[in-house]
């Protein structure tokens, strides 16, 4: 009895060492997230101005304690008008990066069979995948942020409660398949330990914290927390309201976080300590998780961050980009303010300006009314009557100053008046402005690549991410030969990201492909020796065009490719039996290219199988014999 109690003892002395160590940990986390924080505090500022030039409200102004304040009138009388540039801007790239993006695409390692399939497979999972988790939405999302603030993240997770139900666990519950998740991240809920490091590759432990309700974390964890209202620009994407003053927000009035937590996620490298890495979960000074990094997403099957970082234009030696607006600035303060200053002297011009003697007119009135049409204006006998005062005309310099600032906007943001407005006049040629559109795209060369190396990264931790969780047996639906839909079973080992080559399609525009195709048949590059083209370089020509689908309902080459290709896989040794219909030319070739390759030298019963072909191969040439002969006779 005495030893039971003793044990007893024991364990709850290790229990409340145990609490106090996760104690001590949250609040080890807590401080390192706080301190994070004041670290990135001024780079946050910036991006909260641009959020607020980009909504419209220009007249604020980053404050020397941080926050943003707005700027006071230096007369009551002055003119504050927005004249935004920079949203219409702002659109502009977002069109043209949206049009440039790049389809991602897997490209075999070599040109044997099994490559050549694993990357085919690779690809339908990519399709599947960013279709299911709607990656080019993800991506848009994106985009609008890193334009904004110059930095935006994506998050790829595991979803074990998405995809298809495929049955039930002990006590009922329905099991899915599981699903890759895709979700787009500003970079106000990014914190890592060096923000001097260029990328998550120079970053040894990465912090990501969002504002989420506590039955969120109930639902989680299972643990009950006391929520708070939480009003924390940092994490909302909002600036901070100036004393007396409305938000700086477009002038609405953020809603706050109502019963909530700020929770907390850190990811740590693996190490000598951490094999695996870490990853530790904190909410409310509570210790929800720990444990390793749950992905084997790494180039090597290791565990990293589930981040992919998406720039606009990156700066050196800096963790966070830059953005566009931050160059935008400077131009749309002097733009409004030149408007302003032009619409106040055609104020002057319109109304006047008026000199009184002092005493000979009732001032107050004058002031009060000013002088309406058929007014009678009474002053002192003997004094001087007032008089207008000569403002003059509007200065050419004002029109200059507004031209020309018109013109740094196109010169700092990369996109030209071409493409906002409409045809330049002095342009009358096809080559020339195709020439413009060219130096146009061009310039968002830098971003648009960023892009596509963010989406290529996307694309390797999905293989990576199907590679651990897919299972032996799993089902998905992609696209087949000529556009149709097929149905493929996979083993989660075929996989491989080390073996296939990640490729973005080449950027550039559909009309740019379309002339490149116009220039290829012309050239007789698409040809023959007989000079026709052949039936594949038609359906391209017509897919390229946008008219696939009407050549390639009416082909059936690539349907006898297909069936050539599953005889390869399911032929034995007792053989299989050759149908009249096949198209014995196509099969034979079929046959013979899987004979010469890798994967059939790998293939055990290997002898069995080539005298299997080799019977297979002479009936679908004596077949083909008698076709031609009876078509001869």
């Amino acid at each position: 009895m005495g030893f039971e109690k003793e044990n007893e003892s024991v364990r709850e002395e290790r229990q409340r060492a145990e609490d106090r160590r996760k104690k001590k940990l949250a609040e080890a986390i807590t401080a390192d997230f706080n301190l994070r924080r004041e670290e990135r505090r001024q780079i946050e500022s910036g991006w909260l101005l641009n959020m607020n030039f980009l909504s419209g409200n220009q007249y604020c102004d980053v404050s020397p304690f941080g926050g943003i304040v707005e700027e006071d009138k230096r007369f009551y009388w002055q003119s504050r008008r927005v004249f935004n540039h920079i949203a219409p801007t702002i659109d502009s790239r977002i069109a043209k990066l949206t049009r440039l993006r790049p389809t991602l695409k897997v490209k075999a390692f070599s040109d044997e069979d099994a490559d050549m399939k694993a990357a085919k497979l690779a690809t339908g999972i990519i399709s599947y995948a960013g279709e299911r988790a709607r990656l080019f939405e993800a991506v848009s999302r994106a985009t609008l942020w890193s334009e904004t603030c110059g930095s935006a993240f994506y998050k790829i997770v595991w979803n074990g409660q998405g995809g298809r139900q495929v049955g039930e666990s002990a006590d009922g519950a329905p099991v899915y398949e599981g699903e890759v998740q895709i979700v787009p991240l500003s970079p106000f809920g990014i914190f890592p330990d060096r923000v001097g490091a260029e990328g998550l590759d120079g970053v040894q432990s990465l912090i990501h914290a969002e504002i989420v309700p506590v039955s969120y974390v109930f639902e989680r964890f299972g643990v009950v927390l006391k929520g708070e209202t939480i009003d924390d620009p940092a994490l909302s994407g909002y600036s901070e309201p100036s004393a007396g003053k409305e938000p700086m927000m477009g002038g609405e009035r953020r809603s706050a976080f109502y019963d909530s937590v700020i929770l907390i996620e850190r990811y740590t490298r693996p190490s000598q300590e951490a094999k695996n890495g870490r990853l530790e979960i904190v909410a409310g000074g509570m210790l929800l998780y720990e444990g390793e990094l749950p992905y084997l997403n790494g180039e090597r099957g290791e565990r990293i961050f589930p981040f992919v970082k998406q720039d606009c234009l990156r700066l050196p030696g800096a963790f966070f980009a830059s953005s566009v607006i931050d160059r935008l600035i400077p131009v749309q303060r002097a733009y409004n303010a030149v408007r302003n200053r032009k619409h106040e002297f055609l104020n002057r011009i319109s109304m006047g300006v008026m000199t009184v003697e002092d005493g000979s007119v009732d001032t107050d009135e004058l002031t009060e009314e000013g002088l309406c049409p058929g007014k009678v204006l009474v002053y002192r006998q003997g004094g001087k009557a007032p008089e207008m005062l000569d403002t003059g005309s509007v200065p050419s310099a004002f029109k200059d100053e507004e031209e020309w600032l018109e013109k740094e906007f196109s010169l700092v943001s990369g996109v030209s008046d071409l493409s906002q407005n409409s045809t330049p006049a002095r342009v009358t040629s096809a080559t020339g402005l195709q020439l413009l559109l060219s130096q146009d795209d061009s310039r968002l060369s830098a971003t648009s690549e960023n892009i596509a190396e963010a989406i290529r990264e996307i694309g390797r931790q999905i293989i990576r991410l199907y590679k651990q969780f897919a299972g032996t047996a799993r089902l998905i639906t992609m696209v087949g030969e000529n556009k149709k839909t097929a149905v493929a079973y996979f083993n989660a080992a075929e996989l491989s990201a080390n073996d296939i080559v990640f490729e973005a399609e080449e950027i550039s525009s559909p009309e740019e492909k379309r002339e490149t195709v116009l220039r290829l048949l012309e050239a007789g590059l698409l040809t023959d020796e007989d000079g026709k083209i052949s039936k594949e370089n038609k359906n391209r020509v017509l897919e390229a065009f946008g008219f696939g689908s009407y050549e390639n309902a009416r082909d059936i080459s690539a349907l006898h490719i297909a069936k050539a290709e599953e005889e390869n896989l399911l032929m034995t040794a007792d053989g299989l039996s050759v149908d009249c219909y096949d198209d014995h030319g196509t099969h034979i070739l079929e046959h013979t290219r899987f004979l010469l390759s890798e994967g059939f030298k790998k293939r055990r019963e290997k002898e069995a199988l080539k005298r299997a072909f080799e019977a297979h191969l002479k009936e679908h040439e004596r077949m083909k014999a008698a076709t031609v002969q009876g078509v001869g006779e």
